[in-house]
């Protein structure tokens, strides 16, 4: 017991198992020291399992894996190793010219050579087991596991894996086991001084599984001069893979390189450092300059939304990007994406510049039929309430970037108290503004004032309706709703007041003041005329919004329908009896009422003064549905 005591101070080696190669114990003579007679011991067992797994010398350790056909002897393997280089170093500061320093030398070469082939096996036949998604999984689940792994070193009792048994599958019960036997290979190596091999080795293999991965994720690599080349759907398709595929990347590929990489040389803070350097610094690089390229090319609002995919991508993966590539050697992956996030943000600044430029130099001429909805509206409105998506971004884009206006914005369009003064929010009404003006000069195109009015008012409130029912709602507050509704009943009382002027003037101020049969008569044919004209005029205008028209024929009805009833009340029975002026009351009130209720679905069809109960079924085929 002494002995062995001893033993383990001096060389941490654990006695062979009965299944070992056999060995002598070389007895203390007079003329040797006790740790000489240990050394002499250490060679004698390391040189035992060292030639039995020389593969120049043995032809079943040349067809055989170590690791794979007897762990515990690769265990009592490492340890002999480890013993024999302590051996070793005792040696030279006894006797540095002796011998066994040579022997010694040959038989580490020996278990170097060995250790290097067991190594290369573990890694290519564990090519599915170690794969990126399968460590990373491993390690997001119990950190803990990836410490556990230690050496394989003669303290470790037989459950030294246990870890791995514990496993969730079978996938990471191998991939724990193959770790924790490189690590010990690495460790063993490394201690050695021959970590460059090691090194060597397990760069070349992994940095190939990186590359095919990434290959097999859909990404390629692009020059600057093929991206201008490029048709934008094919653009298009490219920046779409490459949004599919870096969340995969980051968190998967590069998180779980980086863990297996401080697994396997965790002894050594250099060597972990400068070997995931080289697996993924290029890949890396690579997938991060993509989007840098993309912001490069040339700009148009349309390529907006992608533009901000791709920030959105990055500045979500930041965190773990710089965690990963948190190492000096790997700086130029995180300035990569860094530059990326930078050249991206100014593509968006000027995207919204071109866009804003664009609204004002909208130079259609056209009057949109019926007053309706201009596209101009809808393409902005819609272009907007999309921006609002990426509010986020959108915010640290704009941080910085204050918007400069020729003169100050007016209140009623800009100003509400409730208003989220934030960049994004400032400029997002900005933008709204430039179009509401624009709108203005596009109303000059319709000649009939009341038609005009009416396009103000379907325009204004499809904008206000878009507001109310997105995400540009909680940018621009109720109040500023409330104004602009407040604005769009304005619209249309303007409409009603210069669309229906004649016919109110064709009544008697007075309704129902005494007047005689033939003032009456008069009346009935002026109303007639004033009626068909009007009606005949705006039957082919429109008003989409649902809730608008209903408004407006309500007010109609009211003012109109209310006057005419008592005209129609007063006077029909004094107008019969007037010769020739029966076809002079042409209306009832609830044929008006009638024809009022088919107005505003650009139906084109003008009364003939042959009224029924209900709006005719061409008219109901006709309706939009706003």
């Amino acid at each position: 017991m002494p002995r062995k005591g001893m033993r383990s101070i001096f060389f941490k080696s654990s006695s062979p198992s009965p299944n070992s190669s056999p060995s002598r114990s070389i007895p203390p003579s007079p003329n040797r020291t006790f740790s000489e007679s240990l050394m002499d011991e250490n060679f004698e067992i390391a040189e035992s399992l060292i030639t039995k797994w020389d593969a120049d010398t043995s032809p079943y350790a040349k067809i055989t894996s170590l690791f794979h056909e007897d762990r515990h002897e690769a265990k009592r393997y490492l340890s002999s190793v480890r013993d024999l280089q302590s051996a070793m170093h005792h040696l030279i500061t006894q006797n540095a010219a002796s011998e066994k320093l040579v022997r010694g030398q040959n038989l580490m070469q020996m278990a170097m050579h060995r250790l290097e082939k067991e190594f290369y096996q573990l890694l290519s036949i564990n090519r599915e087991s170690l794969d990126p998604e399968s460590v990373s999984a491993r390690s997001s689940r119990s950190s803990a596991a990836r410490s556990s792994v230690s050496d394989l070193s003669e303290d470790e009792s037989d459950d030294e894996f246990r870890v791995a048994g514990e496993s969730n599958s079978e996938v990471e019960r191998v991939s724990s086991i193959a770790m924790a036997d490189l690590k010990a290979i690495a460790d063993c190596m490394i201690s050695s001084g021959y970590g460059k091999e090691c090194v060597k080795i397990y760069k070349i293999i992994r940095k190939s599984i990186v590359d095919e991965t990434l290959y097999h994720l859909g990404l390629e690599r692009l020059t600057l001069s093929q991206a201008q080349k490029m048709d934008w759907e094919v653009m298009e398709l490219k920046i779409k893979s490459w949004l599919n595929a870096v969340k995969v990347a980051v968190k998967t590929l590069f998180y779980g390189e980086r863990i297996l990489c401080d697994d396997v040389f965790s002894s050594s803070a250099s060597i972990r450092e400068s070997c995931f350097d080289d697996i993924s610094r290029e890949a890396a690089i690579s997938l991060f300059a993509f989007p840098e390229i993309v912001a490069k090319c040339k700009k148009s609002p349309e390529k907006m939304f992608r533009t901000l995919d791709l920030y959105e991508a990055i500045s979500g993966l930041w965190p773990e990007i710089e965690s990963i590539f948190s190492d000096e050697s790997t700086s130029a992956v995180r300035s990569q994406a860094i530059t990326s996030l930078i050249k991206l943000g100014e593509a968006v600044r000027t995207m919204l510049t071109d866009f804003e430029t664009a609204i004002q130099k909208e130079s259609s001429k056209t009057a949109v039929p019926g007053g309706g909805v201009h596209p101009l509206t809808r393409y902005v409105m819609n272009y907007i309430s999309f921006l609002t998506d990426y509010s986020g971004v959108l915010a640290d884009i704009v941080a910085d970037w204050p918007l400069v206006v020729q003169a100050p914005l007016p209140e009623s369009y800009f100003g509400s108290p409730d208003l989220d003064d934030s960049p994004i929010s400032v400029r997002i009404a900005w933008l709204i503004l430039v179009l509401l003006c624009k709108l203005d000069g596009k109303a000059e195109h319709h000649k009939d004032v009341a038609l005009s009015y009416l396009f103000l008012a379907n325009n204004l409130q499809y904008v206000v309706v878009k507001i109310r029912t997105s995400n540009l709602k909680l940018h621009l507050g109720d109040d500023w709703v409330a104004k602009h509704e407040s604005k769009v009943k304005q619209y249309a009382a303007n409409y009603e007041r210069m669309g229906w002027s004649k016919v109110f003037e064709s009544l008697p101020e007075n309704p129902t003041a005494e007047i005689s049969p033939e003032q009456a008569r008069d009346c009935f044919r002026k109303f007639n005329a004033a009626f068909d004209a009007a009606y005949k005029k705006q039957s082919s205008w429109v008003v989409s919004d649902p809730k608008l028209r209903d408004e407006i024929r309500v007010s109609l009805a009211k003012k109109l329908g209310s006057a005419y009833q008592d005209f129609y009340d007063k006077n029909r029975a004094g107008v019969r009896q007037v010769a020739g002026s029966v076809s002079c009351v042409r209306y009832s009130p609830d044929d008006m009422g009638n024809y009022l209720s088919d107005l505003f679905y650009g139906t084109g069809v003008a009364g003939t003064g042959s009224v029924s109960s209900s709006p005719s079924p061409s008219h109901s085929r006709g309706r939009h549905s706003g």
